[in-house]
């Protein structure tokens, strides 16, 4: 990538399932109302620190959340390259609960579950590896990185909020917050690092 290539990174907004407070992984749900205006403000974010809405690339996750996320922020118009390895991770028995219904329905798997969370050895239960997961979004990474030539400029990334954090951690060494709608900015200069992390702002009047 040339020198000051940016790599902005938006996680996908609230949806119809209540991603706020539900284990949505692998669960292909839509955004809602809330969610679309989330990107809508997240566009306006980006256009108004960039001085421009357009990008080299756009990248995304497969699940409408966030293809349907990419195409707000970016412009109907703008071509998308979804990412099959960019889909988040499978929470098995967990998958569109709450963490008070985890706890009520598998309290011995919700124990482990907030023991061993971040390990690497740790499985959710029916669901993927955190070491699986992490290597998978890596290779995506790997992808996009390979569609993104040196001679472009801006790219962005719509995905989900254990997505951005590989990625962010990946080539940062940095491991954001990464809230609903919120945006991650890397900058490119003969190396990676965070220009913006957990821009929330933008959203402050929803």
């Amino acid at each position: 990538m040339i020198s000051g290539s940016r790599l902005i990174l938006v996680r996908h907004g609230e949806t119809e399932g209540e991603s706020s407070i539900r284990y949505h992984g692998r669960t292909d749900v839509a955004l809602s109302e809330l969610g679309r205006a989330q990107m809508r403000l997240a566009r306006r974010a980006i256009e108004t620190r960039r001085g421009d809405g357009t990008f080299a690339h756009v990248f995304s996750s497969p699940l409408v959340r966030a293809s349907e996320g990419a195409r707000i922020v970016a412009g109907g118009s703008a071509p998308i390259v979804t990412i099959d390895d960019f889909v988040e991770v499978h929470f098995g028995l967990f998958e569109g609960l709450t963490a008070d219904e985890i706890r009520d329905r598998y309290p011995d798997e919700f124990a482990r579950w907030n023991a061993d969370r971040f390990a690497p050895t740790y499985v959710y239960p029916a669901g993927e590896s955190r070491a699986g997961f992490t290597n998978r979004v890596e290779r995506g990474l790997e992808r996009m990185l390979a569609r993104w030539t040196p001679r472009d400029h801006d790219a962005l990334l719509i995905a989900h909020r254990g997505v951005i954090r590989t990625i962010v951690r990946k080539l940062t060494h940095q491991e954001p917050v990464v809230e609903l709608g919120s945006i991650q900015i890397l900058h490119f200069d003969g190396g990676w690092q965070a220009e913006a992390l957990d821009l929330i702002d933008h959203l402050d009047n929803i």
